[in-house]
């Protein structure tokens, strides 16, 4: 009880919730977790997630798709990563000491996820640094399926999963031995929750991006190459809980990308409830 209370005292949140689309989102953190709907999967009909490397063109094909889907229905393009920067700018909110705190925070965390040695275990603040990181992604995680259970077409770029660790790939961030530091060991249990939770809601449909990390790396210059390459491994094994994927190469010309993912999107949209208007009409 004594960990409990100094985890929420320094967090700031009491982790041991689920996340329910069939309930009210007013209170999502005071819901209770069992066992059982870690292990269920809920399926989301008008959630279409795209996935792939940094320079696939992920961004550009949310953006292209929403505008296309938003003559006919209520699209909303979210961005579901790791965000650090949206964080940060809300701590430095905070009167006098808040500009301190962000950049520490963020620091910290980036830090540890730029360690090649993944074995290592992270310290006290480092941990608390990731695991708040962990947390902003799922209130937006919540706020997309308080939109999604109110009609919402949505379109994501990125999507948590919790098959393989790292921030790289959307995964959880804690990484490392176990540590013999019992807040730390807290910290590391309900940030796996965190992602079983979220990677328990399936998109109707995933669209996978393909491309080798030398022609990202064309197209991001400013990003790691080892970096580019670690995400081009890893990323075209996950699964997404048996997701429907669609593999689509983003080195192709990008109309004939954006055609076909329109096509795959509107056929995996047709089963899903009528959606509200534009207009609300």
């Amino acid at each position: 009880m004594a960990e409990n209370s100094s985890f929420q005292t320094l967090t700031g949140f009491d982790d041991r919730v689920a996340i329910d689309p069939k309930r009210s989102y007013a209170s999502v953190e005071a819901r209770a977790a069992t066992a059982d709907h870690r292990a269920s999967t809920v399926r989301l009909p008008s959630l279409i997630a795209i996935i792939g490397c940094d320079g696939s063109g992920k961004s550009t094909l949310a953006a292209d798709l929403a505008t296309a889907l938003s003559a006919d229905r209520s699209v909303q393009s979210l961005y579901l990563g790791q965000d650090s920067g949206n964080i940060l700018r809300a701590i430095v909110t905070i009167p006098l000491i808040g500009g301190m705190i962000g950049r520490f925070l963020v620091r910290k965390g980036r830090k540890a996820h730029a360690n090649k040695d993944k074995s290592a275990t992270p310290d006290t603040t480092t941990a608390i640094a990731i695991y708040i990181l962990s947390r902003w992604r799922r209130h937006k995680f919540a706020r997309m399926l308080r939109l999604h259970a109110n009609g919402q077409v949505i379109i994501a770029d990125r999507y948590p999963q919790a098959e393989v660790p790292g921030f790289y790939f959307d995964g959880r961030g804690l990484i490392g031995a176990a540590p013999s530091n019992a807040f730390v060991r807290a910290l590391i249990a309900r940030e796996q929750r965190l992602y079983e939770q979220m990677a328990s809601y399936v998109p109707a449909l995933i669209i996978r991006l393909h491309i080798d990390a030398e022609s990202a790396h064309r197209r991001k210059p400013d990003h790691k190459l080892a970096m580019l390459r670690e995400k081009t491994r890893v990323i075209p094994t996950l699964t997404f809980n048996g997701a429907p994927i669609l593999e689509l190469d983003g080195r192709h010309n990008y109309a004939d990308v954006l055609n076909e993912a329109l096509a795959a999107v509107r056929k995996a949209l047709a089963a899903a409830p009528p959606a509200i208007a534009p207009n609300g009409s």
